[in-house]
């Protein structure tokens, strides 16, 4: 089998609390079985599965009521400790009877934040998905705070697929797609394709968040069009519809947005650096000179000669933001040096590379 074959026959399918929960906030154990009867038969005709799971937090609400009020990182602590256990146990029962054996990986944004840590994560998956496990990745909420928190298990699901190098991520949520307008409006219709390149839809992204998870529209399009820059599909369906997954398979014209991957290569490194930015540990604020030469189809690495300031305390290997002379952000990338090396060798010619090409990714 081409290399090229077995990578379509790897999919992310990314569930969201509002696809697993009732209205009354508990864990609809239906829907989860209907999704994995068609995870199994996805299985079966040779497709890689990894399921990213919401619902652990929504399924503790429903198990527990806190003896006082809680603040919302506490409440959120208990209520995913309690639920995770619930929500694995029910995956586990409902994969068995297809003789299916699935793992539990908690994630946390730090586990992305090293080149080291990435790595094992990514190892770890690639084992299971050898022996025939189905890896079942949720956020640790127990231990994450505010800020260490992803945006959501969107966030998530992107830096997965992007990780174990994916055909196809698929994010389940309540609604059909992208609408070209309010959802509610019955004059509203689902925008079908979307070229990441080409497409500004911005104006009819839907703001408001979902009222279960902690994400909304924004936030997946947002992935979505990030995603399917660097190679992967990216689809945006409705969890509650009967067989959605099979269908989005098979049929073509099962209603979804569909991000048309982009047919330009990227390295896995690369893929990284492009989701770093939140463990950014400074800044490197370059003159146009430079920002013109990174933003060209050339492959240049940033040097010393393009650099007027830097801003925070970075050892080498971490991230950094790339910013230009208008305070904008263009890119992020693994510097080389540490700080006090860097700010000895700013605007100085014929020296290495401060962030080397193939550890840069410039935002276009």
């Amino acid at each position: 089998m081409k290399k090229e074959d077995s990578e379509k026959k790897r999919i992310v399918i990314k569930i969201g609390s509002n696809v697993l929960t009732r209205k009354d906030g508990t864990l609809d154990v239906t829907r989860m079985s209907a999704l994995v009867d068609q995870i199994a038969e996805l299985r079966k005709s040779g497709i890689e599965i990894i399921l990213v799971s919401s619902g652990a937090v929504a399924s503790g609400k429903s198990t527990i009521r806190p003896k006082s009020k809680l603040d919302v990182v506490s409440a959120r602590q208990l209520f995913s400790a309690i639920g995770q256990v619930r929500l694995i146990n029910q995956y586990f029962t409902l994969f068995d009877n297809y003789n299916i054996v699935c793992g539990q990986i908690l994630a946390t944004k730090e586990d992305f934040s090293t080149r080291r840590h990435y790595l094992n994560q990514r190892n770890c998956m690639t084992v299971m998905l050898q022996n025939g496990v189905t890896p079942i990745v949720n956020e640790n909420d127990t231990i994450s705070v505010n800020e260490l928190m992803f945006t959501d298990n969107d966030e998530l699901s992107g830096l997965v697929a992007t990780m174990m190098n994916c055909h196809t991520l698929i994010i389940l949520s309540n609604i059909d797609g992208i609408y070209n307008g309010n959802p509610s409006d019955p004059k509203a219709s689902v925008i079908h394709e979307i070229d990441p390149k080409k497409d500004q839809i911005e104006e009819f992204i839907q703001t408001s968040k979902s009222t279960s998870g902690r994400g909304g529209m924004q936030t997946k399009y947002n992935i979505a069009r990030k995603i399917a820059e660097e190679g992967i599909e990216v689809i945006i369906a409705n969890g509650k519809k009967d067989n959605i997954l099979l269908n989005l398979i098979s049929d073509p014209k099962t209603i979804c947005t569909r991000f048309n991957a982009s047919k330009k290569a990227v390295s896995t490194v690369k893929k990284w650096i492009a989701h770093s930015e939140s463990f950014a540990k400074g800044e490197v604020h370059i003159n146009d000179g430079a920002k013109e030469a990174l933003i060209s189809e050339k492959a240049v690495s940033l040097l010393p000669v393009g650099i007027v300031k830097i801003e925070g305390d970075f050892e080498p290997d971490d991230i950094v933001k790339i910013i230009d002379s208008q305070k904008n952000q263009i890119g992020v990338g693994r510097i080389a040096f540490d700080n006090k090396t860097v700010e000895k060798l700013i605007g100085k010619s014929n020296e290495k590379p401060i962030i080397h090409y193939d550890y840069l990714y410039i935002d276009k």
